[in-house]
C-alpha cells in the first residue's frame, strides 16, 4: 500500500471516562502524551490516541494516512473535491492536517519527523 493508514484517533468529551472504557473494553495499554492519551501500538496493530478537542465534534474517529507531503496532499483532495478542515499543523512527532472527503467523512493525514 503506497500511503497506509498508520494512527487513528477517538474524539471524546473526557478523556479519562474513554481510557477507562477503552482499556476496560479491549485491555488497550495508553499513556498520557500532552493534552491527549496515546494508545499504544500492539503486535499486527497500529497506535491511536483519545483527544478532547474542548469543543464539537465530541464524539469522532478519524483515521490517519501517512503521505510523503501533508500540503500537497490536501491541495489534491481538494482538487478531487475534499474540503480543507484543518490546514497542516507541525507537531513534535510530525505534521497532520484533516480534510472530508466528498461524503463528509473526516481523513487525517500524516508525515512523521
Amino acid at each position: 500500500m503506497a500511503h497506509p493508514v498508520v494512527h487513528f484517533e477517538i474524539g471524546c468529551r473526557d478523556i479519562s471516562a474513554a481510557t477507562s472504557f477503552y482499556t476496560g473494553m479491549f485491555g488497550w495499554q495508553t499513556r498520557p502524551n500532552g493534552p491527549a492519551t496515546t494508545i499504544l501500538s500492539e503486535t499486527g496493530g497500529i497506535g491511536g490516541h483519545f483527544s478532547s478537542l474542548g469543543h464539537e465534534p465530541f464524539n469522532y474517529v478519524t483515521i490517519y494516512v501517512q503521505v510523503d507531503d501533508v500540503a500537497a496532499a490536501l491541495a489534491k483532495a481538494e482538487s478531487l473535491g475534499g474540503k480543507k478542515v484543518v490546514p497542516p499543523v507541525e507537531i513534535p512527532d510530525g505534521t497532520f492536517a484533516w480534510f472530508a472527503d466528498p461524503d463528509g467523512n473526516t481523513i487525517g493525514l500524516w508525515k512523521p519527523k
